[in-house]
């Protein structure tokens, strides 16, 4: 990857960051913004955190390649990069057969959708890839800068890294709950998994890790919630965090839930004077 993202990155989606978050983040020391979603082919939003900072990265996870035309997503990463120069990363992915009617021969979707970035001369060490399962990690190993899996735990970053290789970028997103009762904070993270443990995609990756259909009902196993979503003191999340860049991540991806918009700060914050002030 041409661009250094740092250890540590924030996600969000575009109603959730907003010009003081965005700042704050940056000052707090997280290398990437990362604006999660479906966000637009124009890259407007995209924009808009590029302009409430001045250093930090910032990455789309993901545009979704059935709803982007490639074509004029390659023209908005252009005009990002003339206005920007090396500040953006554009991550794409194909997204959920659950949301998508067209949702047919996906891998050939991507290879095709990766061709067309190519004639829209999008550098392929500027650009990232949705991947889980083996297929799609070899892909973005062999056609982008790195993968960017979402959902995931520790042991599929250790899966991941070796299905890479040394020297592609591996970013994993990990949800987190600064709150150390227990019971809240898998309440918290219930609440916001019910929708993706309705997603196949997910649900076949995490079953590839050894979770099973019983993990996935009544919300999650408290086992299963505690692995996609750390919970606890800023100490203690951090060290969850290093697990993955232990397995071999090159950066984690941070997802605070159970605050909005400027709120979230002082939770970044205590986890930057862990994470990253230590260092």
């Amino acid at each position: 990857m041409a661009v250094d993202l740092g250890r540590f990155g924030i996600w969000h989606q575009a109603e959730q960051w907003g010009p003081e978050l965005a700042a704050g983040v940056e000052q707090a020391g997280y290398g990437t913004l990362w604006l999660g979603g479906s966000p637009t082919e124009d890259l407007r939003d995209a924009e808009v955190l590029l302009a409430s900072t001045t250093t930090a990265v910032v990455g789309t996870s993901i545009v979704n390649m059935w709803k982007a035309d490639p074509a004029v997503l390659a023209e908005s990463y252009q005009r990002l990069e003339s206005e920007q120069p090396g500040r953006f990363v554009l991550g794409v992915g194909i997204g959920h057969p659950e949301h998508t009617g067209e949702y047919k021969s996906p891998y050939e979707t991507i290879v095709d959708y990766l061709d067309a970035l190519d004639d829209g001369k999008v550098p392929v060490d500027r650009r990232m890839l949705a991947a889980l399962g083996p297929r799609v990690l070899k892909l973005s190993a062999e056609r982008t800068g790195g993968a960017l899996p979402y959902l995931t735990v520790p042991e599929h970053t250790r899966q991941a890294r070796e299905t890479l290789g040394a020297g592609v970028l591996l970013a994993p997103e990990q949800k987190v709950v600064l709150e150390t009762d227990a019971e809240i904070a898998r309440a918290i993270g219930r609440d916001y998994l019910a929708t993706y443990l309705k997603l196949t995609n997910y649900t076949s990756n995490l079953k590839r890790l050894g979770y099973t259909d019983d993990d996935f009902a009544a919300g999650g196993s408290d086992e299963l919630v505690d692995a996609l979503v750390l919970h606890g003191t800023a100490v203690q999340i951090a060290a969850g965090l290093q697990e993955h860049l232990d397995a071999g991540a090159d950066q984690v991806v941070i997802q605070q839930l159970g605050k909005e918009g400027p709120d979230l700060l002082p939770g970044y914050e205590a986890l930057a004077m862990v994470l990253i002030s230590a260092r």
